[in-house]
């Protein structure tokens, strides 16, 4: 593992690095491109913002001339839509080429009234008629399939991305990677120190989002703990820049989340991760080798998307726009979303915002 150049670089540049992690008070800086900490949400009433990372022609959101315009069938109207904080990155790359396209389809990210953001909250305020069509990282439970059934629509799960999930180490740790069953022992706690994976001897300070809001979270606990609960010594923090402050702050730290949020963070290591049948092949979620300081600043270090497609990486997974399939409005709405993000031009855009697309 490479290490920062000196510590002063690396306080300098922790808040920049946390400026590009978005947590429930990253959603509005995303969308306001402001890409700084903030301390919390201000607005969610506002219209797709035009700001951000934008392609050189924000009519088509590509470089290539496939045009967004082509979709068809894309409803007039305001619609709220919510849900995985893990789909922001998405949100900057093709919120502006939405509004640009199509001005008449408005789209409003709303939080909850209560408690964070998440893939699981998300649908729930689809179920309670919050939102036309919410985001999720991760299937919808059958639970929550038989909750529409009782108001008298379906639930419709579009996989549209491709993404991994990322672990946060200090990067003063000095461990080589660690396997999917280390991963396992960390978060159910049976592994309690760095010295027993070969590194120092520090005690493992777990970290992860709560899997009853967090749709990484759950997952993570049913698909790759394959655990009832957490270990009772991990604690939950609120959203993705707690956790990777915590991981800065604590040289045995180690949080996971969604390979974009984490891989271009320059005051932290992405630690490669080995799969179970190949324990001592660890393969880096980030692409090419691991940049830190200043040149991390300049070019921040990307996904592995080679990994991703392929899944040699072995935490893979898809991302879902969950479409309230009523009939009405709000299924319009959600299906063309659906068909602008699976679009040539859209599944461009998702590669643009870090991920793999899917098609």
């Amino acid at each position: 593992m490479q290490q920062p150049q000196n510590n002063k670089l690396l306080i300098a540049i922790t808040l920049v690095g946390l400026g590009l992690v978005a947590g429930v008070f990253g959603l509005v800086s995303w969308f306001a491109g402001a890409g700084g900490l903030s301390s919390g949400p201000q607005s969610t009433n506002s219209p797709n913002s035009q700001t951000g990372n934008q392609s050189s022609n924000p009519n088509t959101g590509t470089s290539s001339g496939e045009s967004l315009g082509d979709v068809q069938n894309v409803p007039q109207g305001l619609f709220n839509y919510g849900g995985s904080t893990t789909w922001i990155p998405v949100h900057e790359s093709v919120n502006a080429a939405i509004t640009a396209s199509f001005p008449d389809y408005q789209l409003r990210y709303t939080l909850p009234s209560s408690g964070s953001p998440g893939s699981g909250t998300g649908i729930k305020m689809l179920l309670d008629g919050q939102l036309s069509f919410s985001e999720s990282s991760r299937p919808v439970k059958s639970e929550e399939y038989e909750a529409a059934q009782q108001r008298g629509f379906t639930l419709e799960q579009v996989p549209a991305a491709i993404d991994g999930i990322a672990f946060a180490v200090h990067p003063d740790l000095d461990v080589d990677g660690v396997s999917i069953d280390q991963i396992k022992a960390i978060y159910t706690g049976s592994l309690t120190n760095w010295s027993e994976l070969g590194g120092p001897d520090l005690p493992i300070l777990a970290y992860s989002r709560s899997p009853e809001t967090a749709g990484t979270a759950k997952y993570f606990l049913d698909d790759v703990i394959d655990a009832k609960d957490y270990g009772k010594d991990v604690v939950f923090v609120e959203d993705t820049t707690a956790g990777v402050r915590q991981v800065i702050g604590n040289k045995g730290g180690i949080y996971y989340a969604s390979a974009p949020e984490i891989v271009t963070q320059c005051s932290i290591y992405a630690i490669p991760v080995a799969a179970r049948d190949q324990p001592n092949n660890f393969i880096p979620p980030y692409a090419d080798s691991w940049k830190t300081g200043q040149d991390c600043l300049n070019q921040p270090n990307a996904v592995n998307k080679t990994a991703f497609r392929e899944s040699s990486y072995p935490l893979t997974r898809r991302l879902f726009v969950i479409v309230k399939a009523d009939g009405a409005s709000d299924e319009s709405a959600g299906q063309a979303y659906v068909n602008i993000l699976l679009s040539p031009a859209g599944q461009t855009l998702i590669e643009q915002a870090g991920f793999v697309s899917i098609q």
